[in-house]
């Protein structure tokens, strides 16, 4: 974890840039701004560059097994079709609760989609997370004002799930038909900043970033930090393995809530980061979706 190779690789100057990931088969890099309702997209190195306009806030983008994507807009989950830049809608998820919005998503190995909403003003615990198995989603906990990360472990036996005000990371067991089960604490995080986006590399570590820390923080199996990446900016949001070797990490940043001073001190919050790690990640899966 060497911080002198860290780069940005677009300083596009995202408001909440989130939701990075890789695409393999195409070899490029998809994040979206939540805040000014954006969809970008590069190649591996950050020259190619592409967005669309969303019609609301859009948390996150994964892709599908049929070769789509999938996006979270204020009301469920939709399809975007990057040709004509639609929504289609897929999923209606929390269509009568004005207030929140969603956060972050993961599809894990069976191609499931995990995903939170949260209060969109961060006051109120009216989020909670959720599970999309391609026919029907359902609600997993609850009680969370603002919901992060959901990532699983290397053999799929454990879910790590984010309540960020809180400070706090938690871990469920998950049953062989996706229940979850045994929530407990896996790390409060206590040096400075907010727990945001995760992921686990293939060694079975768990990487966070944070938001308002400067940092990416990485902890072991039993919760204890083994090392961290600092960064020239506050706000860092969420984290992705790519590359070929799935060794170089990709992290967008915000600059939501940042002062006229503190932007002017961290001219590239909002970009898009890469830094190379030396255990590589896991593969970015595909969502399952029967209809």
């Amino acid at each position: 974890m060497n911080p002198t190779l860290l780069s940005c690789v677009w300083d596009v100057g995202a408001t909440l840039g989130e939701g990075v990931l890789w695409d393999a088969p195409q070899q490029r890099v998809w994040f979206v701004d939540i805040k000014s309702h954006r969809i970008h997209r590069c190649s591996h190195d950050g020259v190619e560059r592409d967005s669309w306009d969303a019609p609301g806030q859009v948390s996150f983008i994964v892709p599908a097994v049929d070769g789509g994507m999938v996006c979270s807009l204020e009301d469920g989950l939709y399809r975007f079709d990057d040709a004509d830049g639609s929504f289609t809608p897929l999923a209606k998820v929390e269509a009568e609760e004005t207030g929140n919005r969603f956060n972050d998503g993961h599809v894990d190995a069976a191609g499931h989609l995990w995903f939170g909403s949260m209060h969109d003003a961060e006051e109120a615990p009216t989020g909670a997370l959720y599970r999309f198995d391609g026919v029907r989603v359902q609600q997993m906990d609850d009680g969370y004002v603002i919901t992060n990360g959901p990532a699983v472990s290397p053999d799929g036996a454990t879910l790590y799930h984010t309540d960020t005000l809180q400070k706090r990371i938690y871990a469920f067991d998950r049953a062989p038909d996706g229940s979850l089960f045994n929530k407990r604490m896996f790390v409060e995080i206590a040096d400075g900043g907010y727990p945001d986006g995760m992921a686990v590399d293939a060694a079975g570590h768990l990487w966070v970033a944070t938001f308002g820390g400067w940092r990416v923080d990485r902890f072991d199996a039993a919760g204890v930090k083994v090392g961290e990446v600092r960064f020239p900016c506050a706000n860092v949001t969420k984290l992705a393995f790519g590359g070929a070797d799935l060794r170089t990490v990709y992290a967008t940043t915000a600059r939501k809530g940042l002062s006229e001073q503190e932007l002017a001190d961290q001219p590239l919050a909002g970009g898009l980061f890469t830094f190379r790690a030396e255990t590589p990640g896991l593969p970015q899966h595909l969502l399952r979706i029967e209809e």
